[in-house]
């Protein structure tokens, strides 16, 4: 197995990312889901956020018992907000997670660390809309480019940082892959037009897991 390689695993397609100590790290190759990021409009971090609840919960059921097996715990950092400060929260054990902010930039769909450590005097909302690596982080939901979340938070904790769907109905499409640092709305999309595509605006959910080899 090398990076790069697509797996099935339990009932999905997955996409390598890293394999290192005869385990390996993998997404889901497209957003398998549109799920709200927390139930409540209130401050919330990864730590107590129900998407997280749900991935290692609900979601890591759907599994048989030998593949629950194969999924490794693992301690996941939760950094703060690199533009805006706002805090991550503490350090969480997860068996099924969203990948971070740093992980989506920097380390998983090329190196764009450059550009997200360094922002210009004016950049505000949108990481870089012309970073060479955005195509790199593309999904689809359907067959449809569609956006989905980090576990990172936005500007504030009501929001967290996602991936933007480039595509959708033409709108923004050169912009498919481009990082929302800011953050969506924790509930649904902040942006409404074409993102009703599906009669539910909320992000898409792109799991990720440590896979015992």
């Amino acid at each position: 197995m090398q990076t790069g390689d697509t797996i099935t695993f339990g009932p999905y397609e997955w996409r390598v990312l890293d394999v290192q100590n005869n385990a390996a790290l993998v997404i889901t190759e497209e957003i398998i889901e549109q799920r709200a990021y927390h139930d409540k409009y209130v401050d919330i971090t990864w730590a107590d956020c129900e998407i997280r609840k749900y991935l290692n919960g609900e979601f890591c059921d759907r599994f048989r018992a030998a593949e629950q097996a194969g999924i490794l715990p693992v301690v996941n950092q939760n950094p703060d907000n690199p533009w805006y400060g706002t805090t991550g929260g503490e350090d969480t054990q997860d068996r099924v997670f969203l990948l971070s902010l740093e992980e989506a930039v920097c380390r998983y769909f090329g190196d764009s660390g450059a550009l997200l450590y360094n922002p210009r005097a004016k950049q505000r909302y949108w990481f870089e809309r012309k970073d060479q690596h955005n195509y790199r982080r593309n999904a689809a939901f359907k067959g449809q480019a569609w956006w989905w979340w980090l576990r990172t938070p936005g500007r504030v904790n009501v929001k967290a940082v996602y991936i933007w769907g480039g595509g959708v109905g033409g709108h923004r499409g050169d912009m498919g892959g481009c990082v929302g640092i800011q953050g969506n709305n924790i509930l649904k999309c902040n942006v409404g037009g074409p993102f009703h595509a599906f009669g539910d605006n909320k992000g898409g959910v792109r799991p990720a897991l440590w896979l015992k080899l």
